[in-house]
């Protein structure tokens, strides 16, 4: 949910990179916080939760170009969930009070049933937090395009984008950087639109 700072005039958005284990959720993350443009000060530490043998990482950052919604600058959060199941209890934690969602796909081929369980997984902990996917602005990355046995973009259209409402998808490489900052610029786009439809409805920045 977001969070309005009144003292320091920001707007703090919750992002979550979601997806199956060694999909790139990570990757993206370490890249973004390698190469976004933010003036001195405006970054946190990359911060890494680790567990025995899977981790989450998070930092927050402010745009150089910060989009202003009533005066209020917008600061965004970063999360990754764990990619192993038996992390399902800290993939909810991650998940509370989240704006939007990054769902992160594996390309390859033999990683599809991953894919898909994955992303009823993080439908499932949604219902459980009495969250609603059709409320939350989400986009998917299919990232691992460089891989021989990558499936067809199409495939995983309609494994992964086949509902009623269809959202953004990129292609990536996170590794090379390619298709990171294209799907981390639309899902904060999304997240804007949101938030300035709902301060020109009620006058104000609200709390998602």
């Amino acid at each position: 949910m977001a969070i309005i700072n009144q003292a320091t005039k920001e707007l703090q958005v919750k992002i979550v990179y979601y997806g199956p284990a060694l999909g790139g959720k990570t990757t993206n993350l370490v890249q973004v916080h390698d190469h976004v443009q933010t003036a001195q000060g405006n970054k946190g530490k990359l911060v890494s939760l680790a567990t025995s043998s899977d981790r989450t990482l998070f930092f927050d950052f402010l745009p150089i170009e910060a989009m202003t919604i009533k005066g209020f600058k917008t600061k965004f959060q970063l999360y990754t969930v764990p990619g192993q199941v038996i992390y399902n209890t800290t993939r909810q934690l991650v998940l509370r009070g989240c704006d939007g969602i990054v769902f992160v796909a594996d390309s390859q081929y033999e990683k599809m049933p991953e894919n898909v369980e994955s992303f009823q997984n993080m439908l499932d902990n949604l219902t459980a937090l009495k969250l609603n996917l059709g409320e939350i602005p989400y986009v998917l990355q299919y990232n691992k395009r460089d891989l021989p046995n990558a499936a067809p973009v199409e495939y995983m259209e309609f494994l992964l984008n086949n509902r009623e409402v269809q959202v953004p998808s990129f292609t990536a490489t996170a590794h090379k950087c390619e298709g990171v900052f294209e799907t981390l610029n639309m899902i904060t786009r999304l997240l804007l639109h949101k938030f300035i439809n709902q301060s020109q409805s009620h006058g104000a920045p609200q709390p998602a």
